[in-house]
This record gives C-alpha cells, structure tokens and sequence, in this order.
C-alpha cells in the first residue's frame, strides 16, 4: 500500500503540473463539454468528426492543441482518481481484516478526489468560474497534501536522538502551512482572474498603484456568462496582482525566520536539514515569481511557479509533521 501512496503523491504533483499548463495554455475550455470532448472520449481528428463538432458547439471551434491538453489533463486525473479508489477500499479490507493502519486519512482522500472531479465538471460547466477555478487548484494541492501525509503515515522513522526542544515550534509549522496555502490561494485567484501580469513592474507596480487599489472589487465575482479572459477591469486586476506580491512578502519573512529559528535552535540534523530545503525552495519559488515579471510570464516559468508551490508545501507538511511526531 505504501507504495501506491507514493506513486499517487508523484501522480497527483503531475496533474497539478498539468492542470497549471492547461490553464496557463488558455486551454481550460478547450473541450466545451465533460467528461468527454466534443461528445467524444478522444480529440476528434477526422474532417467528420471535426466538422461534427464544430456544428455541435458552433461558438467555440474546435481547436486541436487545446483540446488535447485538456483532455491529457483529464486522463491523468481520472488515473489519480482510480488510485485513490483503490487506496480508499484497500485500507477498509485491510482494517476489516484486523490489520493497523489509517482509514479516516484515506477516507478524506476519497472525499476530496470526489469533489475535485466536481469542480473539474464545474470548471467547465461555468465557463471558468474564477472562484471554481481557484477552488479546484486548492483542491489539488489538498489532495496532494494528504496523499503525501498519508505516506508519512505509514513511514517509521524518528528524529535521531530526538528533539524535544523543538516541539513548541510544531505550531509555527502548522501556521506556515496555513500562510503558504492562503499565497497559493492568492496567486490561483491572480492567474484565475488572468491578472499575472496588471503588474509589469518591480519591486511595485507602475503609476498610482496604491491610490487606485480596489480590495473590493478585487475579490468579488461579475456576473458574466464566460469568464475566459477574465472580466474585472484593470484596477482589479492590479489590486489582485499586489496582494499576491504583498503576501509573497510575507510568506518569505515568516518562512525564512521559522528557518532560520529550527536551523538554530535544533539538536537535530534532520531538522536542520529540511530547514535548509525550506529555504532553498523558497529562494527558487521567490526567483521564478520574479522572472514571471520581468520575462512576461514564459509558459516555462509559469508552470515551475506552480509545481514549486508544491514543492514548497509538501516541505512544509514534512517539517510540521517531523515536529508533531512523538519520539
């Protein structure tokens, strides 16, 4: 079982990877229709089929490289979706059978696949819905996350010699997580809203910025009847833009004195150790950010942004949990 936890943890950083090119591709409606695309399981390909489809969904034709990144994204996904069934009836047999292990974690796991497959459907249902869209890249990451726990949880290890003065320190973890999920919200809200690049400036946006903040209008929700593109005007997107760097620069000071507290005061050289990780990917989720700016946003960069987020937070929960677990 434990390594079929690993190989979905691998998988599930995948499709975020994926989902991240998809929609930084512009190609989150390149298939109209769900599950399938064009009323098909495949890409359709022939002049027929083509033609089929351009007459069934007349105002979106079909576009071929679209579409199939799209539908890659799907297949990856429902791959990941399959493991978990798998995993989820596997620790309930076992568990049935006497034997030790997690159960609830895998049951949340299910939980949460089930509902990103909904806001998968919803993604295209609503036609990019800002708030489904950053909803289903915090979905990703949360199932991510827990597959990841999941895999620690079957994992014995212990800090060498332990480190009992380092358990207080458990909580700013725990806090760390909770400020590198809400960036990540921030910069889903930010790409969602096609805002990456209101800002073309640095180290603060250009002009007036600060006057022409709008908090309100920033996080709300237009009605519109498609939201590709986005539909908030400039200042908006502006305003969204600078949160997210306002609270990049945040993540960035809390991250690095909880790094700088552990690498100091830790006996432990594990500790110590995955300290130094937390900075270095923090140092390169800092670097891409930036080259996100000054390069307008290359697709390459873009997706590293989003895969290092993960990264980032996987460290996090592997450095919270190392701290929580008893000796």
């Amino acid at each position: 079982m434990k390594k079929l936890v690993l190989a979905s943890t691998f998988l599930a950083l995948l499709v975020i990877v994926l989902g991240a090119y998809t929609r930084l591709t512009d190609a989150g409606l390149g298939c109209p229709d769900w599950p399938g695309c064009y009323g098909t399981l495949l890409v359709p390909q022939s002049a027929e089929l083509v033609e089929s489809a351009n007459q069934a969904f007349p105002e979106r034709p079909l576009k071929a490289e679209k579409a199939w990144n799209e539908m890659i994204h799907r297949y990856f996904a429902a791959g990941l979706g399959f493991f978990i069934v798998v995993l989820f009836f596997t620790s309930v047999v076992k568990k049935m059978r006497g034997s030790r292990g997690p159960v609830k974690l895998p049951l949340l796991i299910f939980v949460l696949v089930c509902f990103q497959g909904a806001l998968g459907m919803w993604t295209v249902t609503l036609n990019l819905l800002p708030v489904v869209v950053m909803g289903h890249l915090l979905g990703g990451f949360a199932v991510l996350s827990c597959l990841f726990l999941l895999y620690l949880r079957l994992t014995s290890y212990r800090i060498p010699g332990g480190d009992a003065q380092i358990r207080p320190y458990a909580k700013f973890g725990a806090l760390g997580i909770a400020i590198v999920v809400w960036q990540i919200a921030l910069g889903g809200w930010t790409s969602a809203n096609y805002a990456s690049l209101a800002c073309t400036e640095l180290p603060i946006c250009e002009g007036d910025w600060f006057g022409s903040l709008d908090i309100a209008g920033a996080f709300s929700v237009p009605v519109a009847e498609n939201y590709e593109f986005g539909v908030h005007d400039y200042q908006e997107r502006v305003t969204m833009h600078v949160m997210h760097r306002i609270g990049a620069i945040i993540t960035f000071i809390y991250l690095c004195w909880l790094a700088i507290t552990l690498y100091t005061r830790s006996s432990s050289g594990l500790v110590k150790r995955l300290a130094t990780m937390m900075t270095l990917v923090l140092g390169a989720q800092v670097l891409l950010g930036v080259s996100n700016v000054v390069y307008s946003l290359p697709l390459t960069v873009a997706v590293l942004h989003n895969a290092v987020a993960a990264c980032l937070l996987l460290v996090m929960v592997l450095l919270t949990y190392t701290m929580y677990r008893k000796y």
